[in-house]
């Protein structure tokens, strides 16, 4: 039985240079703060000076004891208007990754902007996870380190503010939405409110990741056949030219959530996250992957498709050189990591292992080896490293590209001159595993895997590998049971957490508050937005806008009793979150543009023939207006032409805009004029951090 309880205090509420010292410099200062969790200990200050980017702010950062370290962003004394907002990243990184942000959507400059101070920890340190000796208790991690820092931040800012208890606002993404919200759930007192975004749900991991993975190895001759059923004005009907295999393929993973109009993304989808998560999960079911996958009736590799076979690599061969960083960049076998990607809900996990010096990250080996696909392992066959498996990424002729989070101690175990298999033969069997995890009835999107009775019609194995991962992450399995309030915001769009576990996990705030829910919750739906990255910028659009808005609301929720926006009007069709189609009634805040020509999506015209396409853009009430709009015309990807707002038409009512465009094209084609609009809650056209985004297209086919 959890035991809600507040986890750490503060033991005393001055420091010992005094109250009359608040505008003295604090590096060095002994504090006299005492947390009740004793993990945090003899807490410190190293850094206290005056930044100037991305804003003018006191910068202070220090430390516990235990290795836990914290970035304080503090506002003008005149500026502060009592709160904090705390970041949350999906893995136990770095105190300071905020730092790399760009201006625009810098959480710094946000909260500073907006009179709030910014918390970021490194959450107790960074895990190394090809060591499994450096492993620590996942609580520090999850909830534990961020808490401890939140409260002594609460110490700090009375005495720089001589302030009352400042409000607290903790956010995060992806694994950092887990942690956000089982913070919620097992702390109280700590934080008043948490924005999630893009979550998953406790059985998300390995799954989403396996269904993609088998979805993209089964259907990639065939993506843009479906891409262009889907877009505006094509046939509607993605499964037209699909063999039977395939079909049977896009309609399990559409069943399961993923978002079928996200395809156009595939050229840029990957191996993504699961990349850190594959080894420990082959450990923790050995038998599924070198014995029943292969073996036993009921598995795909016993069923053995020819797609499998040909798909199936098992190359043996001898290392003739190892490659380091350099020339695997030169050879384009590896990226470097982008600081800015750091702790991002979307890219996080790249830096696992990525700090390592010198050691091989990629090899030559003396024959040619066929594409693996998105993974598999570099098998030791000699000694002294024999049996040993090293994970891989991708080969591309002789090179095989290995994987950052390999344990360095395995890499010294390879040496040239050693036999080795290229194998994807497990990273194969990943991809069908969801078919045999399925977890309780309220996990809709497994029910295709039901028969009579419920019974599953793939065997099962012994236990869910889904909720042990979740509960590393968040320190709990996540079951509704929130202190305080919440606004969860997830991507209609999203490849990685498919949108249904937003609505899975309502439902079970729903059990624990009941009729009460909408005093506390709200769950926002942005459509056309994604994981994180803006592949395509014509085809998706960032959440960053909504997330900000999103934490202002929750602070006037909370601290003036201003409710928020309703929670999103959607229903769920096959795992599938399917929005209000009307604007005014849809909920959330997000702008829904509408783009016609002559009531249509389509248009077919010749050489030279002018074409007027017609927007209209509902705001939910309450939301804003719009405040820009652009036009990407041709197939570039560029917006290059702006609305002229002074000259839309304002309808005062319901806060509808309206326009037209006049477009003719003089190289035959077919071309997707992309408007892009921009809602802000108090009308400001100069705002950098909350204007918030929506798009939509047309065809238009030139003879």
């Amino acid at each position: 039985m959890r035991v809600l309880k507040t986890i750490l205090i503060i033991a005393c509420t001055t420091l010992l240079i005094g109250s009359s010292a608040m505008a003295k410099n604090l590096k060095g200062a002994k504090l006299n703060f005492v947390c009740e969790d004793t993990q945090f200990k003899s807490p410190f200050i190293d850094v206290d000076k005056t930044i100037d980017k991305p804003v003018k702010c006191r910068y202070i950062h220090g430390g516990f004891d235990d290795g836990t370290r914290f970035s304080f962003y503090f506002p003008e004394k005149n500026a502060y208007t009592g709160r904090f907002f705390q970041y949350v990243t999906p893995f136990p990184d770095s105190e300071t990754s905020a730092q790399a942000y760009p201006d625009e959507i810098s959480p710094i400059g946000f909260s500073i902007t907006h009179g709030a101070y910014f918390i970021e920890s490194n959450e107790g340190g960074k895990l190394d996870f090809t060591d499994s000796s450096s492993s620590r208790e996942s609580s520090i991690g999850a909830y534990r380190a961020n808490a401890a820092c939140a409260e002594l931040s609460r110490y700090i800012a009375k005495l720089l503010y001589n302030c009352e208890r400042p409000y607290g606002y903790c956010y995060g993404g992806s694994g950092g939405a887990f942690r956000t919200a089982g913070s919620m759930e097992i702390t109280k007192g700590v934080w008043d409110g948490a924005v999630p975004f893009v979550m998953g749900s406790p059985n998300a991991i390995p799954n989403v990741f396996g269904v993609r993975m088998h979805a993209l190895r089964i259907l990639k001759d065939k993506m843009d056949d479906i891409i262009d059923a889907l877009r505006p004005g094509g046939s509607g009907d993605p499964y037209a030219t699909l063999t039977v295999e395939q079909r049977q393929v896009l309609q399990e993973c559409t069943k399961m959530g993923f978002p079928i109009n996200a395809w156009y993304g595939w050229p840029y989808m990957d191996a993504h996250g699961f990349i850190v998560l594959y080894k420990t999960l082959v450990a923790m079911d050995e038998s599924y992957f070198h014995e029943d996958f292969w073996n036993k009736p009921g598995y795909l590799g016993y069923d053995n498709p020819a797609s499998l076979q040909r798909d199936r690599v098992q190359t043996k061969g001898t290392i003739k050189r190892l490659i380091g960083q350099t020339e695997a960049e030169r050879l384009n076998l590896v990226k470097p990591l982008s600081a800015a990607d750091r702790g991002t809900a979307d890219r996080a996990w790249a830096s696992m292992g990525s700090e390592i010096k010198d050691k091989p990250v990629a090899c030559e080996i003396n024959v040619d080896i066929k594409d693996i696909g998105m993974g598999g392992d570099l098998i030791i066959l000699s000694s002294p490293g024999k049996g040993q498996r090293i994970q891989i990424t991708k080969t591309k002729g002789k090179y095989v590209t290995l994987a950052d989070v390999n344990d360095p101690k395995l890499l010294t175990l390879l040496t040239v001159d050693d036999s080795v298999q290229v194998d994807n033969s497990d990273f194969l069997a990943v991809q069908t595993y969801y078919r045999h995890q399925i977890p309780s009835i309220d996990y809709y999107a497994w029910n295709q895997f039901r028969g009579y009775n419920d019974v599953p019609i793939y065997p099962q194995r012994p236990y869910l590998v889904g909720p042990f991962i979740t509960m590393g992450a968040a320190g709990c399995v996540p079951d509704g049971k929130i202190n305080g309030k919440m606004i969860l915001c997830c991507s209609v769009w999203d490849r990685e957490a498919f949108a249904w576990q937003g609505d899975w996990y309502r439902n079970k705030v729903k059990q624990h508050l009941g009729d009460t829910i909408d005093n506390n919750f709200r769950l926002w739906y942005t459509d056309r937005s994604t994981h994180g990255d803006i592949d395509d910028p014509t085809e998706v659009v960032s959440y960053m806008g909504i997330l900000y808005q999103a934490l202002l609301d929750i602070s006037n929720w909370v601290e003036k009793g201003i409710e928020p926006s309703k929670t999103s009007d959607y229903k769920i069709v096959d795992a599938q979150v399917m929005l209000n189609i009307n604007g005014k009634s849809r909920g959330g805040i997000q702008p829904i543009p509408y783009a016609s020509i002559d009531g249509k999506e389509r248009a077919d015209v010749k050489l030279g023939q002018e074409v007027t396409i017609h927007v209209v853009v509902d705001v939910p009430a309450g939301t804003g207006k719009v405040v820009k709009a652009e036009w990407c015309l041709d197939n570039s990807k560029q917006f290059t032409r702006s609305v002229d707002m002074s000259k839309v038409t304002y309808s005062a009512d319901d806060g509808r805009v309206e326009f037209d465009t006049v477009v003719s094209y003089d190289k035959p084609g077919t071309y997707f004029p992309t408007i892009k609009v921009y809602s802000e809650r108090n009308g400001d056209s100069n705002a950098i951090y909350t204007p918030i985004a929506n798009l939509t297209k047309v065809r238009i086919v030139v003879n």
